[in-house]
């Protein structure tokens, strides 16, 4: 089958292209390298074509979306803090670069498949989070995210097939400071023999789920006879920030004590995921352990 990646040569996108690749299938890379690096499809370069293109331009994208089964939508800035900073370009890339694609599949009659996220769920009392739980993000971020998804439900009304994925906190090689950033920046202290810093007093949950598993997750659901849903990808685990720490520290064998700063604007406390809705929809379940790829990470 022939499908496009946008946003391929980032850290989700190039997991999911390898493994598209593998499965035998035809694949167009579209990726203007804002974040991108060409370096990380450097096993399969020679096996898709790639095409540097901004998802903002329509005509490009339309122009490179034909005769085509699917597009799996993964390019998107992501950086919280950064949307503080600047909002309008989160949305012109976040909203707008999605609802060309979506505008496209309407035309052109192809399935998409794109990367939601569980900032839409904003500060939560109770975990795990159920997909049918109210919305309300707490950065500009996950309102992009939110207006993506509300724009999923405009198109799937005039007929699209549109699945939304809400990933959790995303994990595994090759991942960047907008992803799970917290393990990035602990495994960078400790491999310079400093204690990680913590921001916040650490009792915040995260439901860390590998990219593997979400790579997996996409083409599982682009495969499925699921038509319209926004869903859940995470482990349906959790643990808290400083736990992730002190067994980080455990593991590396060395011995301090986390350093403790103020809270970061727009965190969330408690993110954890009801996954049983991805299980039941598309036969997904995620199978890498948090723990073990720190061990082999570490040491």
């Amino acid at each position: 089958m022939k499908f496009v990646v946008t946003g391929g040569a980032g850290f989700v996108g190039s997991h999911l292209v390898k493994l598209l690749v593998k499965k035998g299938h035809e694949i167009k890379v579209i990726d203007n390298l804002h974040k991108g690096k060409k370096e990380n499809l450097g096993e399969v370069i020679n096996k898709i074509e790639f095409l540097n293109i901004d998802i903002q331009d329509y005509e490009s994208m339309e122009k490179n979306m034909q005769n085509i089964d699917g597009v799996f939508h993964q390019a998107a800035l992501t950086v919280v803090q950064d949307s503080f900073r600047i909002p309008e370009e989160y949305h012109n890339v976040n909203v707008k670069g999605t609802e060309n694609i979506f505008k496209i599949a309407h035309k052109n009659n192809f399935k998409v498949v794109y990367a939601s996220s569980s900032s839409v769920y904003g500060h939560q009392k109770n975990v795990p989070i159920l997909e049918n739980y109210e919305k309300k993000p707490i950065n500009p971020y996950g309102q992009t995210k939110l207006d993506d998804e509300i724009l999923a439900e405009k198109y799937s009304k005039l007929g699209v097939k549109i699945i939304g994925l809400r990933y959790f906190n995303i994990f595994g090689k090759g991942q960047t400071l907008e992803y799970a950033g917290v393990i990035t920046k602990f495994l960078d202290r400790i491999r310079e023999r400093k204690a990680p810093i913590i921001f916040g007093n650490g009792s915040q949950i995260r439901d860390f789920i590998h990219v593997e598993d979400v790579a997996s997750a996409n083409y599982l659901a682009m495969n499925s006879n699921t038509t319209n849903s926004h869903v859940n990808i995470g482990t349906g685990n959790s643990i808290s920030i400083l736990k992730l720490a002190k067994i980080m520290i455990d593991i590396s064998g060395l011995e301090f004590e986390p350093i403790m700063e103020k809270a970061l604007e727009g965190d969330i406390e408690k993110s954890q995921s009801d996954n049983s809705l991805a299980r039941k929809s598309f036969d997904w379940k995620p199978e890498r352990k948090l723990e073990n790829w720190l061990k082999e990470t570490i040491k």
